[in-house]
């Protein structure tokens, strides 16, 4: 049994992790060991149980609150609602956040929180108060706030739950200037920001088309250079799988799976993304589709043929077992954690490209950040600028009319004249961070000779979080 594992043969999510994090280690040197511990071990982990009423009973939740790393305040991560939910998860999740927040350059150390309960059996008034009771909670052991520590959405939560933890908050906390700055993934009339919902998504898309535009590393596995014409696979539909299908879609790329957890469909000309998600909606599941092949077991969808596979669903669906019979030649690891240890080696042989969690799926947090800045600042992206670059575009325009004694159609003028929106605002910096981190990773896979981007970014990852500890030093 691997040592990875537990005594049940079930993967320990947090050992993979230190596993990985132990490989990249090797390629630092001059560090002192306990400063290395002390990056690897979680800060703090906070165990909770509280009653709730729910009808005529008191049921008792079971709920936690990972502070990983304090070597920049304050903590950021996501809360998932989940009946699988437990402290190794979490803990694992809060570690992700450290270093996906070090290698795109967001200010924060990782957290993540959980609660133990399956919200599609919930009535939306329990969860509202399981969630209110959760927030009191940390409150009472300072475990959020704009400065402490920040959650956001993850799976099984969303824009709903992000308000009622804000209101919770301020009203325990009443006057605090700040504190829509509590909690990030706010609807945008409670302080969100446009464009959080689909950033981890499009952060996906950001880095795999950073990738396919690099002309050594597609002709490594046998690919032309681009996005169009690929042929896609992607597993889970929620938030992420979502929206990184659409944008793949959009962009040239061809749909050829989608896998939910009651199976998958095929169509090897591509599928429409938009009529299979409005099918989902119909009919509540993507079974059946016109013009495709329905797939009973889902597994199977990730071992057809394809240049990408996009797994956005779960942990470890990607082992030992099925390793050998995955035929993509990219793999973006949309989701925390989908390939095992033992099938990151097996990938590794075959000359697979795995794109990491710990990078590609940063989106989230990058505009959770974006978010969070808002919120400190009290003023909406683009409200102060958007008129004076509209007014500034129109004197330029009216001087190169002038220049070429020529007219610019009036749909043109719109499309150049407009200032920046929030949104253009937002996605252009998630742009911006999607493509630094990819290229950082890369300069440094190849500049140190190490054999994948994987570790090359946990090396990323840990050589800014020992950055942050020399200057500031240890305390006391």
């Amino acid at each position: 049994m691997s040592k990875n594992q537990n005594k049940t043969g079930a993967y320990s999510f947090f050992n993979c992790i230190e596993k990985n994090f132990d490989k990249a280690a090797r390629f630092i040197s001059s560090i002192e060991k306990g400063l290395l511990e002390q990056i690897k071990a979680c800060n703090a982990v906070y165990r909770m149980h509280f009653p709730v009423k729910i009808g005529k009973e008191i049921r008792v939740i079971e709920a936690y609150r990972v502070q990983h790393s304090h070597h920049k305040l304050p903590c950021k991560g996501g809360i998932r609602y989940s009946i699988k939910v437990n402290q190794d998860e979490v803990m694992t999740l809060a570690a992700l956040m450290t270093y996906k927040c070090a290698i795109v350059d967001v200010p924060f150390g990782g957290a993540k929180g959980g609660i133990k309960i399956d919200p599609q059996t919930i009535s939306a008034e329990n969860i509202e108060k399981i969630t209110r009771r959760y927030t009191s909670e940390l409150i009472k052991k300072n475990f959020i706030g704009p400065g402490i520590d920040v959650p956001a959405p993850d799976y099984g939560t969303g824009e709903r739950e992000m308000s009622w933890i804000f209101d919770t908050f301020l009203s325990l906390r009443s006057g605090d200037v700040d504190a829509l700055a509590c909690v990030t993934g706010k609807p945008v009339s409670q302080g969100g920001v446009r464009g959080r919902k689909e950033a981890t998504g499009l952060g996906v898309f950001y880095g795999i088309r950073e990738l396919c535009h690099v002309k050594e590393d597609m002709y490594s596995v046998g690919l032309d250079v681009g996005l169009v014409g690929k042929k896609i696979i992607i597993q889970g539909l929620g938030n992420v799988g979502y929206h990184a299908a659409t944008f793949f879609h959009e962009s040239g790329a061809l749909i050829i799976a989608l896998a939910e957890r009651e199976g998958a469909i095929y169509n090897e000309k591509g599928l429409n993304v938009s009529k299979v998600f409005s099918h989902l909606k119909n009919t509540g599941s993507i079974l059946n589709f016109p013009e495709s092949k329905n797939i009973e077991n889902t597994e199977k969808a990730l071992e057809l043929e394809c240049d990408i596979l996009i797994p956005a669903a779960l942990e470890n669906v990607i082992h030992k077992n099925n390793a050998n019979r995955i035929k993509a030649k990219i793999i973006g690891e949309a989701a925390n954690g989908p390939i095992t240890p033992e099938a990151d080696e097996i990938l590794e042989k075959k000359g697979v490209i795995i794109v990491p969690d710990i990078y590609l799926n940063a989106g989230g947090v990058t505009v959770s950040y974006f978010e969070w800045l808002k919120n400190l600042s009290h003023v909406r992206y683009g409200r102060m600028e958007k008129k004076f670059s509209e007014n500034m575009n129109t004197e330029l325009l009216q001087v190169i009319e002038t220049i070429c004694k020529k007219k610019i159609l009036t749909e043109e003028k719109k499309i150049i004249l407009r200032g920046p929106r929030e949104i253009d605002l937002v996605r252009s910096g998630l742009e911006d961070t999607m493509i630094n981190g990819f290229h950082k990773i890369r300069d440094l896979k190849k500049s140190s000779k190490i054999e994948n981007m994987r570790t090359a970014a946990f090396v990323l990852a840990i050589n800014k979080i020992i950055d942050s500890y020399e200057k500031l030093g240890i305390f006391p």
